[in-house]
């Protein structure tokens, strides 16, 4: 099918969320118009953000109550939209019936938007690899688009299972109709800056490091997985380079990566090094384990530390260069403190300045 139009207009779901947030702004930078869709347009805690955008006092960007359980609340929302960008967290991962029923409407007000002609679905590197089965990971270590997680382990996460549905829900609907067309975008660890302080508490990987600013690191969390990095705003512009793209086919799926990783130990000790003016107190990052938990981290980390996630099909296809993990983390802990208001820990004699 074809790309959307450049400057046309574009719906996006979950546009208060991180990496919503960050699609609408790039969407207006490149001269888009943008109907961001909100769990509550009157919530200023979560919206104040998304009206002090530009683009928002010329209308150029509309903000549209839409709760994601209610059938039919995008009909008219995505009626003249070229394309939509589908971003929205769902309320109950690991539920079939509730994943079809939300999937199954909001293709019906693609299908009868009569406009629509590509939508990218923002799926998860954890629906192409299964971070809890050690063994399947060490027989298949090169992680790439093509990759499933083994749909009937009960190692699978309800979170993979639901994604993968979303994914495959979405192509078939966009196969049947002929009209519009159906890509995933798989964003690895999103990291970067927070646009609004709400955002600082709902992703696992900005709150990860809230906890850090605050003093808390838990090299355990996650049973020992490394971070897999993405700038939030490179995520973005692989779901628009997805969107304008003219070599990308429905059904397919591209995973976005910066191909850097890093042990969350690493994370917390680093914001020091990149902030030294902030007197950071790094906490002590000393784990009490016995012999069997050392043997246990160890050879969790030596299996993560054999595999190679790939991102060399959405480099093709978007042409974007990757921001370095540095910037990423720096932006995102100046951003908790500024945005998400943060009170970091900090050695004798660092002060914040007012």
């Amino acid at each position: 099918m074809a790309p959307v139009p450049r400057g046309g207009t574009i719906a996006v779901t979950g546009a208060a969320g991180f990496i919503g947030g960050w699609v609408v702004r790039q969407l207006l930078d490149k001269g888009y118009r943008v109907r961001a869709c909100v769990r509550d347009e009157s919530d200023a805690t979560k919206t104040g953000f998304l009206k002090a955008m530009p683009g928002y006092a010329s209308g150029r960007l509309t903000l549209h109550s839409a709760d994601l359980n209610e059938a039919g609340c995008f009909d008219d929302i995505f009626k003249g939209c070229s394309g939509v960008a589908h971003i929205s967290h769902i309320n109950d991962y690991g539920n079939p019936d509730y994943v079809k029923m939300v999937c199954d409407h909001i293709i019906n007000s693609v299908n009868e938007s009569a406009s629509v002609n590509r939508v990218v679905v923002t799926s998860s590197v954890a629906a192409v690899v299964s971070e809890s089965n050690m063994d399947e990971m060490v027989k298949r270590p090169v992680i790439y688009e093509d990759r499933f997680p083994d749909g009937d382990s009960p190692r699978v996460s309800g979170y993979s299972r639901s994604k993968q549905q979303a994914e495959h829900t979405f192509a078939e609907a966009a196969e049947k109709n002929g009209i519009w067309d159906s890509i995933t975008c798989c964003p690895a660890d999103n990291v970067g800056p927070i646009q609004s302080a709400h955002q600082g508490d709902r992703g696992p990987w900005q709150g990860l490091m809230k906890k850090m600013l605050q003093g808390e690191c838990n090299p355990a969390v996650h049973g020992y997985r490394p971070w897999h990095t993405v700038d939030v705003r490179d995520t973005a512009e692989c779901h628009i380079g997805i969107l304008e793209s003219v070599k990308v086919r429905n059904g397919e799926r591209y995973i976005a990566y910066s191909t850097d990783k890093i042990d969350v130990e690493e994370v917390c000790a680093r914001i020091d090094r990149l902030l030294p003016e902030l007197g950071y107190a790094t906490p002590d990052l000393t784990e009490d384990l016995d012999e069997a938990g050392l043997e246990r981290k160890l050879r969790r980390k030596a299996v993560y530390a054999g595999t190679d996630l790939r991102n060399d099909r959405v480099r093709d296809v978007v042409g974007i260069t990757f921001r370095q993990l540095n910037d990423s983390l720096r932006d995102m802990a100046e951003s908790l403190i500024t945005v998400g208001q943060v009170t970091p820990v900090l050695r004798p004699g660092f002060s914040l300045r007012t």
